[in-house]
């Protein structure tokens, strides 16, 4: 599974709730509190060779707190707050890798894993403006890497839609390159060569479009649009420099 998609949940899970009179309307409005549930469906294409799109099906059901949060796997619990500033503690699935069934340009070559990072996440907020800085890192050791990102965004309310544009940059380190778009010596194929992964910093435009009308509960439509690094999309892996993730989801509360 792909990146985008964690991205996609997290939406659902955003935490980063400062003092009631900083918040803006329409951003209150897009994250009340309680216990969620609910479906959504990812559609994105893979910038890998020999593997156009993937569908992923999104189970939603958890708790936003107003400290704590818990989607399946997603954890984010606020840790410290001062004045408009948070730190929050964070636990999330890392939906990346392949394996040799998924294009012909890995034959040969090893599976690269699921996996799970933890972390840190700082955020200020004020009015319907968010700011956010998060450095995670891979717990259970498959890349031995860790993603930095910084990102900003801003709601916007017209009637009972409310619309988010966002802007990220995702900085991941050589060892979390080298292991999705590297290939060893010992893992090339007729249509590869051997390749060492270095650092890369990654953009991302956002944009959501929520509502509140539809069967009682929370329509929210994503689409993200990522241009990747040349650190990426120079492995013989790669055929593309950017992708596009749309995303549906519903959600209601018990």
């Amino acid at each position: 599974m792909k990146y985008w998609s964690m991205l996609g949940v997290l939406t659902l899970l955003s935490t980063n709730v400062a003092a009631a009179e900083s918040r803006g309307d329409a951003r209150e409005r897009i994250e009340p509190k309680g216990f969620i549930y609910g479906l959504g469906l990812g559609i994105s294409q893979e910038i890998y060779k020999g593997y156009d799109y993937r569908v992923i099906p999104l189970p939603i059901i958890g708790y936003r707190g107003e400290n704590l949060s818990i989607l399946g796997p997603f954890i984010s619990y606020d840790a410290f707050e001062f004045s408009d500033i948070e730190i929050a503690l964070k636990v999330a699935p890392r939906f990346q890798g392949f394996d040799n069934s998924d294009s012909y340009i890995f034959e040969n070559m090893n599976e690269r894993k699921f996996s799970m990072d933890a972390g840190l996440g700082l955020s200020y907020q004020k009015k319907d403006w968010k700011i956010g800085l998060s450095g995670m890192f891979d717990i259970l050791g498959r890349s031995k890497g860790y993603e930095a990102k910084a990102n900003i965004s801003r709601v916007f309310r017209y009637g009972p839609l409310f619309f988010e544009p966002s802007l990220s940059f995702s900085y991941v380190d050589s060892n979390h390159v080298d292991y999705y778009y590297g290939v060893k010596a010992n893992e090339t194929n007729e249509f590869t060569t051997q390749y060492k992964g270095e650092s890369a910093l990654n953009t991302t435009l956002g944009f959501s479009i929520s509502t509140p009308v539809f069967l009682g509960g929370f329509t929210q439509v994503v689409i993200d649009y990522t241009l990747y690094d040349a650190a990426i999309t120079d492995s013989p892996l790669v055929e593309n420099d950017n992708n596009l993730g749309i995303r549906l989801l519903f959600s209601k509360f018990f």
